[in-house]
């Protein structure tokens, strides 16, 4: 499948997560990305090991696919030189560094934009690119805990919970993505580019929509539930015989019915302290009480094949090692091989998205640091000569 970026050259000075997954998200669709890394040492990713596959940090592969890296040091002029050279027929520039740090290095958007007006300029930040954290580093914790996700994440009789996955740091790249996505087509409306900006802290607040809007509506802080949520009962995670768990989902007054029904306790939707939405939230505890002795008499193994013949949603609850051996995933599309050059047992997790019926068609491995310098240098006008006394000066890697 032809992606539907492309032509896109997308030039990629960011680090870590944020940055990397949008740019990656960009490459998924088409896009020529060039990651711009230290000389070196490279994205501060590539050191996050163990655990490493093929060489690499597991935490690099997964962001960074379909991207070719150079080595410049933004340091030096001449390395700034270089990002203006390649800004000149680029499309997409998306960084993560501090509020005016590529600015101070002459790459702000105002500077950028002269040599390119069609430029779509991203910067992602921790907590904005004004105010008085404008500087402050920003990072996934961090956010969770200051946006309030972590106030409502975890069990109430425990120390409060961050998120197992960096929510934060993937979707403000999404957010980036969504934000060039729509600067891209109004440039080809309009011929003209744009600056795009997202931040950790807004993504947080954006995450809290529901819970803030509880606070503003007059209510209280929302607390702690462990697996489940403030505004429907049940809709948990439930013990069962053995060592499993099962997640059931039961959000209307029909399932809760079909539920106990499923369950052998009809009798429960009929007491009028359960018998409405209302009036669970009103008695959770001694709901979930009931519930939970009834779950507990079969594996959820055994309940799930019951509770999906009631309709009623329902999981078990299972570790990564399961997920990867489930059909479903090796069947849909989403754990993929690259093929290539790639290592033959190299898989990557695809974009969750479709096109057409189909899944991003390019897929090209993780490159290696500083793997493709010589050839975009050589792409964007340096002589070989040129190139060679950049090395020699250690602007480039």
């Amino acid at each position: 499948m032809s992606g539907i970026l492309d032509g896109i050259t997308v030039i990629d000075p960011s680090l870590n997560i944020a940055g990397p997954y949008c740019t990656q998200v960009l490459g998924d669709f088409g896009a020529r990305v060039i990651k711009i890394e230290r000389p070196g040492s490279g994205d501060d990713s590539r050191k996050w090991r163990p655990p490493e596959w093929h060489g690499e940090s597991t935490g690099f592969l997964a962001t960074n696919r379909n991207k070719q890296s150079i080595c410049v040091d933004l340091d030096q002029p001449a390395g700034q030189e270089v990002v203006k050279r390649l800004v000149r027929d680029a499309d997409v520039l998306v960084h993560a560094m501090k509020p005016g740090s590529m600015e101070a290095r002459g790459l702000g958007y105002d500077e950028l934009a002269i040599l390119n007006p069609r430029l779509v300029y991203c910067a992602i930040s921790g907590f904005g690119e004004t105010g008085p954290w404008a500087a402050k580093p920003g990072y996934d914790p961090v956010i969770q805990a200051y946006s309030g996700i972590m106030s409502v994440t975890g069990y109430p009789d425990r120390p409060p919970a961050r998120s197992g996955v960096p929510v934060i740091d993937m979707g403000t790249g999404l957010w980036a993505v969504i934000g060039i996505l729509g600067a891209l087509l109004r440039r080809a409306q309009t011929g003209q580019g744009g600056r795009v900006g997202a931040s950790l802290m807004d993504t947080g607040i954006a995450w809290m929509a529901i819970h803030l809007l509880t606070v503003l509506a007059g209510g209280k802080p929302p607390q702690r539930l462990g697996s489940g949520v403030e505004i429907v009962v049940p809709h948990q995670a439930f013990r069962t015989a053995g060592e499993g768990w099962i997640l059931i989902a039961a959000p209307n007054d029909r399932l809760f019915q079909a539920l106990c029904e499923a369950l052998e306790m009809p009798e429960v939707a009929r007491d009028p302290r359960f018998n409405a939405n209302s009036q669970r939230v009103r008695h959770r505890e001694a709901l979930i009480a009931l519930l939970e002795q009834r779950t507990l008499a079969r594996t959820a193994e055994a309940w799930v094949p019951v509770l999906e013949r009631a309709g009623v949603a329902c999981a078990p609850i299972r570790t990564a090692d399961q997920v990867l051996a489930d059909p479903l995933v090796t069947a849909g599309g989403m754990l993929v091989g690259l093929g290539g050059a790639a290592p033959p047992d190299l898989r990557l997790i695809n974009l969750p998205v479709m096109i057409d019926g189909q899944r991003a068609g390019r897929l090209d491995p993780p490159p290696k640091l500083g793997a493709h310098t010589d050839v975009v240098l050589a792409g964007a006008g340096y002589s070989i000569e040129e190139v060679a006394a950049l090395r020699a000066a250690k602007v480039i890697g």
